[in-house]
C-alpha cells in the first residue's frame, strides 16, 4: 500500500514538473518570439536631459559641453575595450545577454534581504537599461530590461553592441561615450589612451559622481588599481604593464570642462541636483537620462542679472559675488548667480555658502519687537552703550563710524538708519531666544545663537534664507520656499512629476508684517535722515518705484536684500577667503547690482504697492518725535500702525514760525489756544 503511493507521488511530482518545465519553455520561447516580433531596437537615442525656461525656452542640455561623438570599435584604445570588459562583464563574448551564474548568485541574495540591492547586469543589459529603460529597482523596470536585452542580443553582433554601449555610457561631466571622455579628462582620441588612462576611464561609469577624478581623486586612484589588478589576474596585461600602468602619473586637462554659454549655469546645476532630490535619482543619472526639466528660470532677468554682475564689479578685482532673485508669491526662482565666472568656480554661494548678514538680519528682530509691542514710533536712546551680561562680561557695540543721535530716535528711523544702539536694546529687551524662535518662523534652518549680537547679523546663514525670509515679509507673512523645478517629462513624453500648486500657509501674523515692510521702505526715503542719511540714499536716485529692503555689512560681507510685490533679490558680496572688503568702491557693489537689477526687471511690470491690510492704518508722523505731524514740522512721512495704536499726539515741537514754508515775519507772542488752533487749521 505505501509502496503503491509512493509510486503515485512519484508520478504526481514528476507530472507537476514537467508542467512546470513547459510553461517556462513556453515563456522564455514567447518571450523571444515577441522580440523577433519587435525588431532590433536603436543603438544610440538621445539622452540629453533638457532644461527650459518658465516660458519654455531651451536653456541647457546638460551634454552640450561635450556632444556624443560615435567612434568605430577599431578606433578605441584596445586597453580600454579591454579595461571595459574586464570590469563590467569578463564573459560578454561567452553569454547570450545573460550570465545565468551570475544571476542566480544575485538572486539568492537578493531573496536572503528581501530586497533588489543586488545586481549581476551584464554590458548587454546595462547598454540596454542604459538607452531606453530608468534605473529603478523594481521587478517591471526587470522584465523590460530582459526584453531590450534579448532584442539587442538578436540583431546585432557582439562588436556591434560593444561599440554602441562605448559610444552611449556616461563619464560624467557632460561627456557620453568614451571618445568625450578621453577628450574631457585627457584632451586627446580614445585611440590614443594608455592603459593608465584606459584603466581610469573604465572605472567611471559605474558612479561618476564618485569615481571621477575630477571630484575624488582617492576613489578614482582605488578603482582604477583594482582593475589593473583584475586584468592581470585575469592575463590581459603582463607584470610590467601592471606595474608600469600602476606608476604612471596621469596628466588631466586643465579645464574639466568646455566653457558654459547657457544663461544660468548655476542655477541649471542647481535644478538638476532639485529634480534629483524629486526623482530620488543620483544627479548624473537625472543628466543622462534624457528627461525634459520645465524650470522657473526668467531667461530675460537671468541675462540682466549676470549683466550686473559683469559691469559692476571691475575685472581687476578679486571678490565674489552671489545673487537669487525669486517670486515672493509662488517661491519660483527667477533668476540665480553663485559666482562671477562658473567655468573658473563651480560653486554656488548663493545657495552653498553662508555668510554673516551683518544688519541684513535686523528685520527679522524688529518683527519679534512688533510682537513685543513696538510700533514704528517706539523710541530709544541712540548713543554709545555698554552692555552688561552674565558673569561680568560687558558688550560694547557701535554705530557705523561712530555716529550716534545721542537721543531718542524711533523704531523707523532706527531702521533706515541702521542704528546698532537701538538693534541691541531691542534684541536684549524682547530675548535674543525669542528672536531665534522668530528666524526659524521665517524658514532659517541654520543654527543661530541667542546672543546679544544676534541683532547685528554675526551669526552665519545662506542666502537662499535670507530671500526666502524676506519673500514672507513681501508676501504678507506667507510660507514660500524657492523653488527651481516646475514639470519634469521623461523622454517617453510622460510628465514623471509635476509641483503641486498647494495655496501658502498663513505663517506670520499679516497686519505685523505689513508694517515691517513698509518700515523696511525706509531706507530709500530722506524723510527719515537723522544724524547720518538714510543707508539706501546712494541708491535712491536709480530707483523709480517704491521697494523696502535693508542692508548690511561685516569686515568681510556686503549684503544688500530688498523687494516689491513682485520680486524679491539679494545680492552678497565677499571674498571666499574671508579677507576684510577695503576698497571702498568693493562696498557699495551690493547696493549697486541689486538696485540696477530691480530697475532693470521692472521695466515690464505694474507700479503696485503693497496691499494694506484691514486693522491698519496710516498716519503721518513727524520722525523726530514720533508724534502725529503737523503742517509746521520740517519733515513727515506716513507711518503705518495696528488700528489703537497710532499716536495720538500731534507734535508740540514745531510749531508756525518752524515751517519751512514760513513766508511772513515770524509771529510773537501766540496764546496757547492760538497755537492749538494753528495745528487744525
Amino acid at each position: 500500500m505505501n509502496k503503491h503511493r509512493r509510486k503515485h507521488k512519484h508520478k504526481f511530482i514528476l507530472l507537476g514538473s514537467g508542467i512546470f518545465f513547459a510553461i517556462g519553455i513556453t515563456f522564455i520561447a514567447s518571450i523571444y518570439f515577441i522580440s523577433f516580433l519587435l525588431g532590433p531596437p536603436p543603438l544610440s537615442l538621445d539622452q540629453k536631459t533638457v532644461l527650459y525656461s518658465s516660458d519654455g525656452e531651451v536653456i541647457g542640455k546638460t551634454s552640450e559641453l561635450n556632444n556624443e561623438e560615435w567612434v568605430k570599435l577599431d578606433d578605441i584604445a584596445d586597453d580600454a575595450v579591454q579595461a571595459t570588459l574586464t570590469i563590467e562583464d569578463r564573459h560578454f563574448y561567452d553569454h547570450n545577454g545573460f550570465d545565468l551564474k551570475r544571476i542566480f548568485g544575485a538572486v539568492i541574495e537578493n531573496i536572503k534581504s528581501f530586497s533588489l540591492k543586488e545586481g549581476a547586469s551584464t554590458l548587454t543589459q546595462q547598454y540596454a537599461r542604459n538607452l531606453y529603460l530608468t534605473h529603478e529597482k523594481t521587478w517591471l523596470r526587470k522584465i523590460k530590461e530582459a526584453f531590450f536585452t534579448i532584442r539587442l542580443e538578436m540583431f546585432y553582433s557582439k562588436s556591434e553592441i560593444l561599440e554602441g554601449y562605448l559610444n552611449t555610457i556616461y563619464y560624467g561631466h557632460g561627456a557620453y561615450g568614451i571618445e568625450a571622455a578621453s577628450e574631457v579628462f585627457f584632451n586627446k582620441s580614445a585611440n590614443e589612451l594608455s592603459l593608465a588612462e584606459s584603466t581610469m576611464l573604465a572605472g567611471i561609469p559605474k558612479g561618476p559622481t564618485y569615481y571621477s577624478p575630477f571630484n575624488n581623486d582617492i576613489k578614482a586612484n582605488q578603482r582604477q588599481h583594482h582593475i589593473l589588478k583584475t586584468m592581470l589576474s585575469q592575463n590581459k596585461i603582463s607584470s610590467d604593464e601592471y606595474k608600469q600602468a600602476k606608476q604612471q602619473r596621469l596628466t588631466y586637462r586643465q579645464s574639466k570642462e568646455k566653457k558654459q554659454t547657457n544663461p544660468g549655469a548655476y542655477f541649471q546645476d542647481f535644478a538638476i541636483q532639485e529634480a534629483s532630490k524629486v526623482l530620488n535619482l543620483d544627479a548624473d543619472e537625472v543628466r543622462s537620462r534624457g528627461y525634459r526639466i520645465h524650470t522657473t528660470l526668467n531667461k530675460d532677468r537671468q541675462l540682466k542679472l549676470e549683466k550686473e554682475l559683469k559691469t559692476t564689479i571691475t575685472n581687476s578685482s578679486e571678490i565674489q559675488a552671489g545673487g537669487l532673485a525669486i517670486d515672493p508669491q509662488t517661491g519660483e526662482i527667477i533668476a540665480m548667480v553663485g559666482g562671477r565666472n562658473y567655468d573658473k568656480s563651480t560653486f554656488n554661494r548663493a545657495i552653498r555658502a553662508k555668510r554673516m548678514p551683518g544688519s541684513a538680519f535686523k528685520p527679522f528682530v524688529y518683527y519679534t519687537a512688533l510682537e513685543h509691542g513696538y510700533n514704528a514710533t517706539t523710541m530709544l536712546m541712540s548713543k554709545p552703550t555698554t552692555f552688561e551680561l552674565s558673569e561680568g562680561k560687558v558688550y560694547q557695540p557701535g554705530n557705523f563710524n561712530g555716529y550716534y543721535a545721542n537721543k531718542p530716535i524711533s523704531l523707523a528711523q532706527a531702521l533706515a538708519l541702521s542704528d546698532n544702539i537701538y538693534a541691541v536694546k531691542t534684541n536684549m529687551y524682547v530675548g535674543p531666544e525669542n528672536v531665534v524662535d522668530t528666524a526659524k518662523q521665517f524658514g532659517f534652518s541654520s543654527k543661530l545663537s541667542p546672543i546679544p549680537s544676534l541683532a547685528l547679523g554675526t551669526e552665519i546663514v545662506s542666502m537662499k534664507e535670507m530671500v526666502r525670509g524676506y519673500g514672507m515679509i513681501a508676501n504678507g507673512g506667507k510660507q514660500v520656499d524657492p523653488y527651481a523645478v516646475k514639470k519634469i517629462v521623461n523622454r517617453e513624453g510622460k510628465t514623471i512629476y509635476e509641483r503641486p500648486n498647494n495655496p501658502q500657509e498663513q505663517i506670520l501674523d499679516k497686519k505685523k508684517t505689513y508694517i515691517l515692510a513698509h518700515l523696511l521702505t525706509g531706507m530709500f526715503d530722506h524723510s527719515l535722515d537723522g544724524y547720518m542719511q538714510v543707508t539706501g540714499s546712494s541708491i535712491i536716485d536709480q530707483l523709480d518705484r517704491t521697494y523696502a529692503g535693508k542692508s548690511g555689512s561685516t569686515d568681510s560681507d556686503s549684503w544688500m536684500i530688498g523687494f516689491s510685490p513682485f520680486i524679491v533679490t539679494g545680492i552678497w558680496v565677499g571674498y571666499d577667503d574671508n579677507r576684510k572688503i577695503e576698497q571702498v568702491e568693493e562696498t557699495s557693489y551690493a547696493k549697486d547690482i541689486w538696485a540696477g537689477f530691480m530697475d532693470a526687471a521692472h521695466q515690464d511690470l505694474p507700479k503696485s504697492s503693497f496691499p494694506i491690510p484691514s486693522g491698519v492704518i496710516g498716519v503721518p508722523v513727524d520722525p523726530a518725535t514720533g508724534q502725529r505731524a503737523t503742517p509746521y514740522c520740517s519733515s513727515s512721512r506716513v507711518m503705518f500702525f495696528e488700528k489703537g495704536n497710532e499716536p495720538k499726539e500731534y507734535c508740540s515741537l514745531h510749531f508756525p514760525e518752524d515751517s519751512p514754508n514760513k513766508t511772513d515775519p515770524k509771529p510773537k507772542n501766540k496764546s496757547i489756544l492760538e497755537k492749538v488752533f494753528d495745528l487744525f487749521h
